[in-house]
């Protein structure tokens, strides 16, 4: 299919052929028939993207702070590698479509195949010929709805959630300051609520347009008197900012014309130096208006399709985007006279040749427009011809085609003289067409059946989130591949019994999980020094890990599985590797959450078959601009000191050593040490036992946490 893609570091959109992505659970597959520009939101983004690198830092101070904390932290070479691969990712842009409906995942009820919708969303009703939509983001189309008209849903959403905010009544006088789409169709919904409402823009012809659809709207020089003489010199109930300006003159002339105690509510971008004095005279609330209304940004709501109860919240982002669709329906608001400018999809950068002013055309709603007949829904690309090198030992295909995969795995894959990339599987089918490309795999695709069926690929890497892991990892084991699976290796009690189980009756796959610390040479220096230990020895893991938000994934248990099983594996592992037998019992004791945290400031006390002890302080309450990992071992006279995998010191018979170097967490050698494993029939990298044990210590963790901190007998 189709798709126009922005480049944020060369700044060049571009049109891509990518795979037709593959509809998961509470997902729809939608042919776009319409998509709208928006001449706000991704004006900004290729604007940003345009302006060189140093431009760049310029416009986001805030980035370029943590990207300096990140180079103290980790080294100025592994920071810029990872700042030039997160811009290297291609943007999809694009909110609001309109299509058809062509195929279903599970648990979308209320809607059906060939059923027309309006889609929204980042991410989701973007500019491509296929769109992949969660269900809280759909909308039925009435037959009276065309595609065209139904594009402008999602834009429709922020101005009606804008209108809201407002609070307004029957009767109220309503100002919008900005006639551009959002406020055209803000003036619109004011209107249809019973409001008297005046537009005020500075452009004639924009004044000309709102009189043409039947509203009344003068010009920024008459602003003032005629909204004075509009609401018989009382001043207006409510004002909604729509301009998208830098300039603080819309929020200086709505505290002019606003009444006593009136609502200001700012839609579009806007400077936001409030003007104290009218403010505090008139007493005036001054709002925010955030997006298409309640559920916006909130995953549990777009992402896994949790509604919120309409007896508590009324106006959902996904039932305004209802209204909007019933309002174009009967009439009361009309947007055929908004539309400027038309491109089908292989013309579609000409759009942001219009938006960006770089055609000096005046324009209002731009629409790509896409094949009306059926193209086909092929879920892959093949950049080159199909074939399995016999001289390779890993013939692999992987799925997930993240940040991750391409900041750390992929770059050690490729350099990698034992490993064939295949093909690559992402379900929006995007990113896997990019890493595809750029890695040079034979061929990309939104399908993982298309990766585990494939008879050329005798390995594939599981790089995907967390919970799906263990369903890969079983059905790849079936379809004879071996495995590589980045942590956790499954995140509950269930998925760790039915991959036991497939691993059980496997015919000779090897299985690794990404516990790639145990494999840095520093870890392994480490080893030896205490390899003959004639004692137990007493290890402490300290991990600044940092303050993640409690609604990203990772926080999620169902999800993500939460920080101890999802990542705190790592330096259990670590300390497994030391010892070389997985813990047999652990104590965890937790801080307060105080609702900023979720169980993530965590101290866990594990005690191992030979009696070594191991403390693991996982914490997310630091300054991450320290280091993140220091692992001390006390052991038979030795006093070893392990920072961030860049510098081990160790002191013996009162010499002290250090060995420093970049830092290397042993990501090349764990994959070099899978690809051996499979030429050689050898024992997997790491012991089962190992595997095993660790998962299920992290589970134990989390109980004893949650058991006031009782000590648990690991399984």
């Amino acid at each position: 299919m189709k798709q126009l893609l922005q480049n944020i570091k060369t700044g060049k959109a571009t049109i891509e052929d990518i795979p037709v992505p593959t509809p998961r659970e509470g997902q729809a597959l939608v042919r776009v028939a319409a998509s709208l520009v928006s001449a706000g939101t991704e004006r900004m983004v290729v604007e940003f993207a345009e302006k060189s690198l140093a431009g760049k830092a310029r416009s986001r101070p805030d980035l370029v702070k943590q990207t300096l904390d990140k180079a103290k932290r980790e080294g100025v070479l592994p920071t810029v590698q990872a700042v030039f691969n997160r811009l290297d990712q291609p943007m999809a842009l694009g909110y609001s479509s309109a299509g058809v409906i062509v195929a279903l995942g599970k648990n979308m009820p209320g809607f059906k195949v060939g059923q027309r919708v309006a889609c929204a969303g980042g991410g989701y009703a973007v500019h491509a010929e296929y769109n992949l939509v969660p269900k809280n983001l759909l909308t039925p189309l009435p037959k009276n709805v065309g595609f065209e008209s139904a594009a402008f849903t999602t834009l429709g959403a922020i101005a009606l959630h804008g209108f809201r905010l407002a609070e307004t009544q029957l009767g109220d006088n309503v100002a919008v300051i900005g006639l551009g789409l959002l406020g055209l169709l803000t003036i619109q919904f004011a209107a249809a609520a019973g409001c008297n409402v005046l537009g005020i823009d500075l452009d004639p012809a924009r004044v000309t347009l709102a009189a043409s659809l039947g509203l009344s709207a003068v010009t920024r020089s008459r602003a003032e008197s005629s909204a004075m003489a509009f609401s018989a010199n009382r001043g207006m109930d409510a004002v909604i900012i729509c301009a998208d300006t830098s300039s603080n003159d819309p929020v200086e002339l709505a505290g002019v014309i606003a009444r006593d105690r009136a609502r200001v509510v700012a839609t579009g971008a806007v400077g936001l130096n409030i003007p104290r004095k009218v403010y505090y005279e008139k007493e005036i609330s001054f709002i925010n208006s955030r997006s298409y209304g309640p559920g916006r940004y909130d995953s549990n709501y777009e992402e896994n399709g949790n509604d919120y109860p309409i007896g508590y919240v009324r106006w959902t982002e996904g039932r305004n985007f209802q209204a909007v669709v019933d309002l174009l329906a009967s009439r009361k608001l009309k947007v055929e006279s908004l539309i400027t400018h038309r491109f089908p999809i292989e013309d579609g950068v000409k759009a942001y040749d219009v938006i960006t002013g770089k055609k000096k055309e005046s324009f209002l709603g731009v629409l790509l427009t896409y094949p009306e007949g059926k193209t086909k829904q092929e879920p892959t690309i093949v950049f080159s011809p199909i074939e399995n090198r016999k001289s390779k030992i890993v013939n692999l295909g992987v799925l997930g085609a993240g940040l991750y995969a391409n900041a750390t795995l992929l770059p050690v894959i490729k350099s990698n003289k034992d490993f064939e990339l295949i093909g690559i599987a992402s379900s929006g089918g995007l990113h896997a067409q990019h890493s595809g490309k750029k890695f040079g795999f034979q061929y990309a695709t939104s399908s993982d059946d298309e990766i585990l069926n494939d008879p050329n690929i005798n390995a594939v890497a599981i790089l995907t989130r967390h919970d799906s892991h263990a369903e890969l990892v079983v059905k790849a084991l079936k379809a004879g591949k071996h495995v590589f699976v980045e942590k956790p290796l499954v995140i509950n009690g269930k998925q760790l019994t039915a991959v036991t189980k497939a691993l059980s009756t496997a015919n000779h796959q090897l299985l690794t999980v990404g516990f790639n610390r145990r494999f840095s040479p520093l870890a392994q220096n480490l080893k030896s020094q205490i390899e003959n230990r004639a004692e137990p020895l007493h290890a402490h893991y300290r991990i600044n890990a940092g303050y993640i938000p409690l609604n990203h994934w990772t926080q999620d248990e169902s999800i993500g599985g939460g920080r101890i099983i999802g990542e705190a594996c790592h330096f259990i592992d670590m300390l497994t590797f030391l010892v070389g037998a997985p813990p047999v019992s652990v104590t965890a004791h937790a801080l307060p959450n105080d609702g900023k945290y979720r169980d993530d400031n965590v101290s866990m006390t594990f005690t191992f078959p030979d009696g070594s002890i191991g403390v693991v302080d996982y914490l997310a309450n630091g300054d991450k601009s320290v280091p993140k990992e220091r692992l001390e071992v006390f052991c038979d006279g030795v006093v070893a000191v392990l920072d961030d995998y860049v510098s081990l010191t160790v002191v013996k018979d009162g010499k002290k050593k250090t060995e420093s170097m970049v830092q290397d967490k042993g990501w090349r050698a764990e994959m070099a040490a899978f690809a051996e494993s499979i030429r050689e029939g050898t024992e997997p990298p790491i012991p089962y036992e190992h595997l095993i044990g660790v998962t299920q210590s992290t589970f134990a963790a989390v109980e004893s946490m949650r058991k006031n901190s009782q000590s648990i007998i690991i399984a």
